[in-house]
């Protein structure tokens, strides 16, 4: 099993930019994929970026395409999500997640855009 701790959601205006971080332990060894999936309210969770942990290759939601970016840390196990020029449609709840023998969650971090 991979335990998920996520940091640095928070509160900004349309245009800034926030850093997420997800920070993994455990069975890391097993880990083939990590990426970020989000929720906003009334909406069902949607897929956001994707990163291979083995090859480094990316992909990314057409709608965050050329503004977010997804990289890694390996001697830190740790997954970020830089997110610039950020829309008032950007705030949810962000989930990270890895695949390894069993998907592993996060447990979410609240990303607020105000207009």
């Amino acid at each position: 099993q991979v335990q998920l701790v996520e940091s640095g959601g928070g509160l900004v205006q349309a245009g800034e930019s926030l850093r997420l971080s997800c920070a993994a332990s455990g069975r890391t060894f097993s880990v083939s994929v990590m990426g970020w999936f989000r929720q906003a309210p009334g909406k069902e969770r949607e897929f956001v970026a994707r990163l291979s942990w083995t090859t480094g290759s990316t992909k990314y939601a057409d709608s965050v395409k050329g503004r977010f970016t997804i990289s890694r840390d390996n001697t830190k196990n740790t997954m970020y999500l830089q997110m610039n020029s950020l829309k008032p449609e950007d705030t949810a709840v962000y989930y990270c997640y890895a695949d390894g023998a069993v998907t592993s969650w996060g447990q979410g971090s609240q990303v607020t855009v105000s207009s």
